[in-house]
């Protein structure tokens, strides 16, 4: 076999594809990054944002203002995520995949920098404004990766190559984690650099993606670039004959031309994209609903409340346990398929919200149930990661064909980015309001994800996208079937009456 190849999983993997995938995925890194980076110093950037209320008006900064200051601070990130999350299926059009993350990288190198530069110039407003532009970033950042992984893999590696979106984002989270004790860079005068390095990630992927190839579906399927696409097939697959899979695009962009351009409002008013996209919102709310967010924002605080001498290290532990659980995931998602992976992972996670609430309730009177609590805490992020967590990302993908595609992946972003700014805003009021109980809420809520995703959600392991959106076409098809159907025995019952009526009177 020729040097840069190997096989995984009986399909051939390239040097092309392998520096593809790991080049986009290099924009996952850094959003784990970023929702991990301000976790550790958050005492020592509140301590910062009083220095600076001194410095301007002479006075502490109110306990109620630093809250509000520091949840906002938090929450910021995901409200730029959310405004340009909406924006994925526009750009990735217009501009294409891969310069599309090309010209992204500017956001990113904008809001480091800002948030590198706030504590030398004494405002915490570059500090904010600094997160939401590195939330736009990570907004656009999270739909287009898991777009382009998705089209640019084989069939058979869809789920365990888009599986590396989230294993780069937890990555990303862990070296957060890591460079953020106070013995590296999460020291007074350290912080603002460590949040500055989330460039690094983006010059990177700058120098990288001009040796990456643009998406053969998109340059066969929207661009109608055969031969790009057709030279694209043959770097990605090391083929020289890739005749096949230029006719399934072909295919597949025959049977798009002979339907409207789906937009956002049209995906919403379309009953054959009804149930998909209910699907894609639902999957997208049970990762961020599911508590997990609140875990990687105020972890250190958790760990606090239960009692764990150096709760820094107890969420860099976490932090190590949802790196290898979604390796497990990684390679579990092609044997044993999406759905149930998914529902094992919100069984679980339900399961150990419950213990984690019991544990923290019981914590003053029996003292060793900081250790259950630990460990419920740990089982929580390990399920997370084995379903929740890499699933939604891709599956969203997977359900709709290149038409709708991208309007589909910028709802489901959106709805993921507004339930990450609920939760990030939010959960350390309602958990100062219900104190140990504030779990049970993300209970009753991974409860009905799990009914949900029994009861809805397909299984599209091993199908090409055509076939998964055929099978949505034919139910939907069924479904408007079942329904003349109905109306027209409702028709034919009214006749008879009516003829019945007529034969009465008559008599």
């Amino acid at each position: 076999m020729p040097a840069g190849f190997q096989q995984l999983g009986g399909e051939t993997v390239t040097g092309t594809l392998a520096l593809s995938v790991f080049t986009a995925v290099l924009g996952s890194l850094e959003f784990g990054y970023n929702i991990g980076v301000i976790n550790a110093p958050q005492k020592i950037i509140e301590e910062e944002y009083n220095a600076t209320w001194v410095y301007r008006y002479g006075n502490p900064i109110p306990s109620g203002t630093l809250t509000s200051l520091w949840s906002l601070s938090v929450a910021i990130f995901s409200v730029g995520g959310m405004l340009s999350s909406s924006c994925v299926g526009f750009v990735s059009e217009w501009l294409g995949r891969r310069k599309a993350m090309l010209i992204n990288n500017l956001l990113a190198f904008i809001g480091g920098s800002l948030m590198g530069m706030c504590k030398l110039c004494r405002s915490f407003e570059m500090m904010i404004l600094g997160r939401f532009i590195i939330g736009a970033y990570c907004g656009l950042a999270s739909g287009l990766t898991p777009m382009y992984v998705g089209e640019i893999a084989p069939t058979s590696l869809r789920g365990a190559l888009g599986t590396l979106h989230q294993l780069a984002i937890v990555t990303g989270i862990l070296i957060a984690q890591i460079l953020g004790l106070e013995s590296l860079l999460g020291s007074e005068h350290l912080w603002p650099v460590l949040l500055g390095l989330t460039v690094v990630p983006t010059v990177l992927q700058m120098a990288l993606l001009p040796f990456c190839p643009e998406s053969p579906r998109f340059l066969c399927i929207i661009r109608c670039q055969d031969h790009q696409a057709k030279n694209g097939l043959r770097r990605l697959t090391g083929r020289q004959e890739v005749g096949d899979m230029l006719a399934e695009m072909k295919d597949e962009k025959r049977k798009m031309d002979m339907e409207r351009k789906v937009s956002i409002l049209e995906l919403f008013r379309s009953p054959l994209y009804r149930q998909p996209l209910m699907i894609s919102i639902m999957l997208q709310l049970s990762q961020q609903l599911s508590g997990i967010n609140a875990i990687f924002y105020y972890s250190t605080r958790i760990f606090m409340t239960a009692g764990v001498a150096s709760p820094v290290y107890a969420t860099i532990g976490a932090g190590v346990v949802n790196c290898a659980f979604t390796v497990v995931s990684l390679f579990l998602i092609e044997k044993t398929g999406r759905r149930t992976l998914h529902m094992l992972g919100l069984a679980g996670m339900c399961i150990c919200a419950i213990v984690m609430t019991t544990a923290l309730a019981l914590l003053d009177s029996v003292p060793s149930m900081s250790y259950i609590s630990m460990l419920a805490i740990f089982g929580f992020v390990a399920f997370f990661e084995v379903g929740p967590g890499p699933i939604p990302w891709f599956f969203v993908a997977e359900l709709f064909s290149q038409g709708p595609r991208p309007a589909a992946m910028a709802v489901a972003g959106c709805s993921n980015w507004t339930a990450n700014f609920i939760i990030g805003m939010c959960f350390q009021y309602v958990a100062d309001l219900c104190g140990p109980y504030v779990f049970l809420i993300f209970a009753a809520l991974l409860l009905i994800f799990l009914i949900f995703t029994f009861f809805q959600v397909p299984e599209t392991r091993g199908k090409t996208f055509d076939q998964i959106s055929a099978n949505f076409q034919r139910q939907s098809m069924g479904g408007m079937l079942d329904m003349d159907m109905g109306m027209d025995m409702d028709m034919d019952k009214t006749g008879t009456e009516l003829d019945c009526l007529a034969e009465a009177s008559i008599n």
